[in-house]
């Protein structure tokens, strides 16, 4: 074996221009594929964390089948049990429970259609940063005040004003219908258009009385140390539930985020295929000339007594050669820039930075230095290369001694 290494070694610097350019294209292919992967796994990372820290959390609890069919009825008591089990979980930053609500808001001659949410908002700023998304005025104190925030597009639809006083009709759970009198206190840009058309944010307590709730609640939401523990804590979790609890993630409480990324995630995917692809045919490329350039060689050494399987095997020693110079570059490279950028987030601005915030994405290109991004590039990249040397190998396989000799 180490007459092979050897030989393998002296036959790639025979050339020495093909095999710096074939070791080039492995180092670019490695370069831009883990720095790109990691760019698009940090950037995911980044709004996905965004997205459960704004308002909905890493997980919820909530009754059973609330997420098909959501409903007043479909409520539970906040019980100190409950409280007790997530205040001693190491991995839980933050809990606070929540009531969600259909109503309707008059102002003067105007009325539109709003979705409210009831909040305590103490225990909401250790889950959510949503008051971070304060547009004007100010937030309530006490989930007992009779102030209300409201999406800034739901302000400006019923032409208010903070400081105005309106009314808020919605059904209760008994079935009545119930209305109470409400101060702006301020308004919120969330960014997404639709959210904050028709949001309101108001008190537990204060929403609680106005839908006859009597200290029931629709959900709990749940913050985490980190998206990697999700899985992990929502099993463990639901045995200590009631049966009538589930424990939702936020890749179900947010199906279109998901399928946002997933397909995003597709389309990176299938670009760096491409572009593995268009390498692999370059590396193919170049074996297949040292292979063919030696077939008087290799019809010598046959004649000599040598079998074409150890011929192959140099062959594939001289391929992997290449491969780990190339990749072992290539991730270098790569860790540099993927470290740059992990300290040093590129951001946008103008006109791209603001459609960004509008629908709710940080305007800022993030990366990772996850070691999976870095190994399975890597692993990938190295099979395809291996990949690519099989068809000259395979005519090295089938060489014949007299055609090697005589092969022009």
């Amino acid at each position: 074996m180490n007459l092979l290494l050897k030989l393998a070694w002296r036959n790639l610097w025979r050339n020495k221009r093909r095999t710096i350019i074939t070791i080039c294209a492995v180092v670019f292919a490695a370069m831009l594929a883990i720095a790109m992967r990691g760019i698009q796994i940090g950037t995911y990372e980044a709004n996905i964390k965004h997205a459960v820290s704004l308002f909905s959390g890493y997980l919820q609890v909530q009754k059973a089948g609330y997420l098909d069919n959501p409903s007043l009825q479909k409520s539970f008591r906040f019980d100190g049990n409950l409280q007790t089990i997530l205040a001693n979980e190491e991995q839980v930053t933050g809990f606070t429970p929540r009531v969600n609500a259909q109503g309707l808001i008059s102002f003067k001659e105007n009325s539109m259609g709003a979705v409210i949410f009831g909040i305590v908002p103490d225990s909401e700023a250790n889950v959510s940063i949503f008051n971070s998304k304060l547009n004007q005025g100010s937030f309530f104190q006490t989930d007992s005040s009779y102030s209300i925030i409201l999406g800034y597009k739901l302000l400006q639809n019923l032409n208010a004003e903070i400081g105005d006083t309106v009314v808020v009709l919605a059904q209760g759970i008994d079935g009545s219908l119930g209305n109470f009198k409400y101060e702006i206190a301020g308004t919120v840009k969330i960014g997404s258009p639709e959210f904050d058309g028709t949001v309101i944010f108001m008190g537990l307590s204060v929403l609680q009385e106005l839908l006859a709730m009597e200290g029931r609640v629709n959900s709990v939401a749940i913050s985490l140390v980190s998206l990697n523990q999700v899985d992990a804590f929502q099993k463990k979790l639901k045995p200590y539930l009631p049966e009538d609890l589930d424990i939702p993630s936020w890749l179900e409480i947010m199906p279109d985020l998901k399928q946002s990324i997933e397909l995003d995630n597709i389309s990176g995917l299938i670009f760096l295929w491409i572009l593995i692809v268009v390498v692999a045919f370059g590396i193919l490329n170049a074996i297949l000339m040292s292979v063919t350039e030696r077939f008087n060689e290799f019809g010598v050494a046959l004649a000599m007594g040598m079998r074409n399987s150890t011929l192959v095997i140099l062959v594939l020693i001289e391929s992997f050669i290449i491969a780990v110079i190339g990749l072992t570059i290539g991730n270098i490279i790569a860790l540099g820039i993927n470290y740059y950028i992990f300290l040093n987030p590129i951001e946008f601005s103008g006109d791209f930075a603001l459609l960004y915030e509008e629908y709710g994405f940080i305007p800022k290109i993030y990366s990772t230095l996850k070691p999976s991004v870095f190994i399975n590039s890597t692993l990938n990249l190295l099979l395809i290369t291996i990949a690519a040397s099989f068809y000259p190998a395979f005519k090295v396989f089938k060489l014949e001694p007299l055609k090697g000799i005589r092969y022009t």
